[in-house]
């Protein structure tokens, strides 16, 4: 399976005009592995704390979805804007508890630099899987959450589990194939 041919099919960045926060899906080559960047919140943060997400955060006014994604990983893990080789698409909008705010899911491939630094205010650890371990299915479960059905991953970091989890399992399908 060549993951890069794969994610050829993703769509667009989606713009809806009530887009307030994007995250980017950093994804690198490591050899003949493919891996994602995800990182963990601090546990002292105001909003999702101790969360494993991707990169991202709100948009500035007249920012389009790229150009967030893009500040946002700079801002949290030193990821300069230069390094983004491609973006190459995007996943389906989403929403957490506030369902005014739309993340905007972009998805890139980058060229990692030597070295990623974590914001400390932002950012705990920085964790980066390949998409072959992501893709091992028995590494996932569900549970119920309030009422709904979310996948959840752990990782000795932290948990990987709601709105980012629901990101991570969509570029699944793409991997699979089966979008």
């Amino acid at each position: 399976m060549d993951p890069w041919q794969r994610l050829e099919t993703l769509p667009p960045v989606a713009e809806p005009a009530n887009s307030r926060a994007a995250v980017l899906i950093p994804l690198y080559a490591d050899g003949d592995a493919v891996r994602v960047i995800l990182t963990k919140r601090p546990d002292g943060m105001r909003t999702h704390p101790g969360d494993v997400v991707f990169p991202g955060g709100m948009m500035e006014n007249g920012e389009r979805p790229i150009d967030a994604a893009i500040r946002e990983a700079e801002e949290e893990i030193a990821l300069p804007p230069e390094a983004v080789v491609e973006v190459l698409g995007g996943l389906s909008p989403l929403t957490t508890r506030d369902l005014d705010r739309l993340i905007i899911p972009v998805v890139a491939r980058i060229e990692r630099p030597a070295e990623l630094v974590a914001d400390p205010s932002e950012v705990e650890v920085i964790i980066e899987p390949t998409l072959a371990e992501l893709l091992d299915e028995s590494q996932w479960h569900t549970q119920d959450w309030m009422g709904h059905t979310l996948w959840f991953y752990q990782f000795a970091e932290g948990t990987l589990w709601g709105a980012t989890a629901f990101m991570v399992r969509e570029l699944l399908t793409y991997l699979r194939g089966e979008r």
